[in-house]
């Protein structure tokens, strides 16, 4: 069955700064989600999830570069990567968008973080994905069709966003930030929190280069758009039904195969109802359902890779990471939503993300049992 393998990867968070030290976190039940006072970001205090203390970081370096570069490292780490048959992926809403009324400002452009990174590691060939909240999820999904179409053998897909005041007051004038700890898929969900993180994946059709035997591919995804509002999703979910429904034909999978969700489940009224109504059309009842948002927050341009680097971590574990800020059901979709850690097979795994302007997408995850 055609698809790509996930070699390695790498997560940056409030959780750790390796994926077996943020999975260790999210087994144990640990967010990331504190009170934030600090005016640079808000004038009132915010629930949020924000990378503190002392980190390998260069001088003169931007922040958001600095993550991405940890996240890249270490993913890469004992990987003998071609660079003339490597594509580096950068998956990001914002950037260093804090650094826009600096005088760094030139540095802001994503294409110029995207080439600096490249630049850094080597990279000959990089390209920069920034679509909303779907950004993560869509950038896999370029990475993954490249190498298929034979144009490259590996891919470095790194998507990262930061806190910043840009950022914050934006969601601020929304009205969608909570003034606590989120609730994904709860009666009682008033808003999201926001989130900072880097991850990365190395992706390739050709792992024993590395002389490694990975067991998790990424079969195949798909896209769409509900064209509903400029930051409200669909009201029926038949739009990212349509990219799940894409996402399963071309990983020729059929629904019921699927045997666990990692949803988008920002904590929102809308965003958790609409994906109710999307695994409803979809034929997903059967699925369990879980959000991360309760652990991270929404990491924006970062959330798709890090959610699929837990979901691939929950697949090698054969087991579902809790939905933290769950207890009661809160959305018209009759979906399961994982309250709690349990073991379960975990063979083969549906990713999705919406975001502004009516985006959605949606990945499909197969272990290999050889």
């Amino acid at each position: 069955m055609a698809g790509v393998w996930c070699v390695a990867d790498s997560i940056v968070s409030p959780l750790g700064l390796t994926s077996a030290e943020n999975y260790a976190q999210l087994r144990a039940g640990h967010t990331g989600i504190r009170k934030i006072d600090n005016p640079s970001l808000s004038a009132q205090p915010i629930f949020a999830s924000s990378i503190t203390g002392s980190l390998p970081i260069s001088a003169g370096v931007p922040r958001f570069e600095a993550f991405c570069s940890l996240a890249i490292q270490d993913a890469c780490r004992g990987l003998a990567l071609t660079p003339e048959r490597t594509l580096f992926v950068l998956s990001t809403t914002k950037g260093s968008i804090d650094l826009l009324e600096t005088s760094e400002a030139a540095r802001v452009p994503l294409h110029v973080a995207g080439a600096s990174l490249a630049r850094a590691f080597g990279f000959i060939h990089y390209r920069v994905v920034s679509n909303a909240c779907i950004s993560g999820v869509q950038a896999l999904l370029v990475a993954q069709r490249s190498l298929l179409a034979g144009q490259y053998d590996h891919a470095v897909v790194v998507g990262a966003d930061i806190l910043s005041h840009f950022v914050v007051s934006g969601f601020q004038s929304l009205q969608a930030l909570s003034a606590e700890a989120c609730r994904p898929f709860d009666v009682s969900r008033t808003g999201l929190n926001l989130g900072e993180a880097a991850a990365a994946m190395v992706l390739s059709v050709r792992p024993e280069e590395f002389d490694i035997t990975p067991r998790v591919r990424i079969l195949g995804g798909g896209v769409s758009n509900d064209a509903n509002h400029i930051s409200g999703p669909s009201r029926t979910g038949e739009e990212l039904a349509q990219a799940i429904g894409r996402a399963l034909a071309a990983a020729n999978v059929d629904a019921r195969a699927i045997d666990f969700i990692s949803a988008h489940g920002t904590a929102t009224r809308y965003n958790d109802e609409m994906e109710s109504k999307a695994f409803t059309h979809a034929d997903l009842l059967h699925a369990p359902v879980n959000s991360l948002k309760g652990y991270y927050g929404h990491t924006l341009g970062a959330a798709g890779v890090v959610e699929t680097v837990v979901s691939l971590h929950s697949m090698l574990n054969d087991e579902t990471i809790a939905t933290l800020g769950y207890s009661e059901h809160g959305v018209s979709g009759e979906v399961t939503v994982c309250a709690r850690r349990e073991l379960r097979p975990m063979n083969t795994v549906l990713k999705t993300a919406s975001g502004f302007g009516g985006c959605n997408a949606a990945i499909v995850l197969q272990k290999t049992n050889d």
